[in-house]
Formats: C-alpha cells, structure tokens, sequence
C-alpha cells in the first residue's frame, strides 16, 4: 500500500534531477549529453518586421568636406532694367586745364588782317573807278582798252571773277556808253535760239535799246550785240573784234 502511493511523484522527481544538472552555461549539446530525457528544439522562423518609427528631430549643420570644390556654374540669365537712382551730389571741381594753343590768336590775327584787306581793296576800286571805270548802283563796269572778239572778252572777265557787261536800264546802258565809244561787246546773244536774246546766263533779257533796222542778222552770222557809240545796239559778228568791257558785283 505504502510503495504503490510513490509512483505518481516519480516523474516529477526525475524532471528535478535533469534540471538541476543541466547549467545556464553548458549548450544543447551537453544537454543532449547529459539530458537524454529533454530534447532542444530547431530555431523559429523570422518574424514580420516591426513598423517603421518616427522621424527623429533635425540634426545640425555639418563641417564642410575636405574635398575638391566643384566648378561655377553658368551664369543665369540677365535680369530687367531697375529704376534709375537718384542723381548724386555734384563732385568737386577739377583742377584748371592747360592753356590753350595759338589757335584763337591765329582767328584773331586773320580777322583783323582781312578787315585791313577789305579796306585796302575798297581804295583799289575807288581808284579804278576814277581812273579806269564807273559805278552804277551795285555794278561796277571797267576795260582794259583792247579790241577782242567776244570769246577772249567772255575769258577775259572770267579770269577777274567777272562777267561781259550786260545792261539792264538806260543808266547802265549810258555807263558803259561813256567810255566805249567805238562800240563795246555786251553779254547778250541769240546763238542758241535766233531772235531770242538771252543774257550769258541763259535768261532771256527784257531791256533792249536796238537801233534803228536792228537786229537784222545779215548773212545769218550776226548773232552777238554790240554797243554803239550813240548808245543804241547793233547785232553783230561774234568773231569781230569789239572793246572789252567787264562788269563786277560791287
């Protein structure tokens, strides 16, 4: 009766025994070994993972890198225009230039020796007037005293700036009547248009003081004028030879 009351506490005793010789330092293997009666498991699988935690806070700025700096970029793009500023104070007042040169002094110089010039030719034409010409309003009439036909007359009075002496009322026409009295050349032909007298300009002249049967172009070769020594005019030859009389802007 007694023996048959042990048998139930046989296996706890046993369980007792096994773990007390099974340390926490040996492994399974010694386990194995020495613990016939418990046998090690085979490791589980992994797991799900876990959910992803929170980001953390920001961390400083780090030190900059020991490495090569990389290359500048292009630059961008031109920006508009801005206002213009307020106009700034005015600067100071720079030094004084060098004196000029003698330009001014040369203007000066050539100023008052063309006055001189002007008031020495002025006494020219008063002398020439006396002696030679005479005056009529803003024209001045003069001859050399020689016979020319009316193209050396015409070069003649080019060469001095001058004109061949054209009449345009009686006062000028007595003027140059006053010192041509064996007849005178004057600036008016009708070589372009026969009877059409124009003056060497081209214009067609409106005083004329033909004498009497005149202009009559005998043999078709009279296409020049000529002043008479009573003041009329006469057509005559251009290739004649007449007194010279020149006429200048006074």
């Amino acid at each position: 009766m007694r023996t048959t009351s042990l048998f139930p506490s046989l296996p706890l005793l046993l369980l007792i025994v096994v773990t007390a010789s099974c340390t926490g330092t040996e492994n399974c293997e010694n386990v194995q070994k020495t613990c016939p009666v418990m046998a090690c498991g085979i490791p589980g699988n992994n797991g799900f993972p876990g959910k992803d935690g929170r980001d953390g806070a920001k961390g400083e700025k780090g030190e900059p890198g020991q490495g090569l700096r990389g290359l500048q970029g292009p630059p961008g793009k031109v920006g508009p225009q801005g206002m213009p500023g307020p106009q700034g104070v005015p600067g100071p007042a720079g030094q004084k230039g060098d004196p000029g040169d003698d330009l001014g002094n040369y203007i000066s110089l050539a100023t008052s020796e063309r006055a001189a010039l002007r008031s020495e030719l002025n006494q020219i034409k008063k002398w020439l007037i006396f002696s030679l010409g005479k005056r009529v309003e803003n024209k001045l009439y003069f001859t050399n005293g020689k016979k020319m036909t009316f193209d050396e007359v015409k070069t003649l009075c080019a060469q001095f700036q001058a004109s061949v002496a054209t009449p345009t009322n009686d006062e000028e026409n007595k003027a140059i009547q006053d010192f041509a009295d064996e007849g005178a050349f004057l600036g008016i032909t009708d070589e372009e248009t026969e009877g059409q007298f124009v003056d060497l300009t081209g214009k067609r002249v409106t005083y004329q003081n033909w004498h009497d049967g005149e202009p009559n172009n005998v043999n078709s070769q009279e296409h020049c004028v000529t002043l008479l020594a009573d003041g009329t005019w006469n057509d005559n030859s251009c290739s004649s030879s007449f007194l010279a009389v020149c006429e200048f802007s006074a």
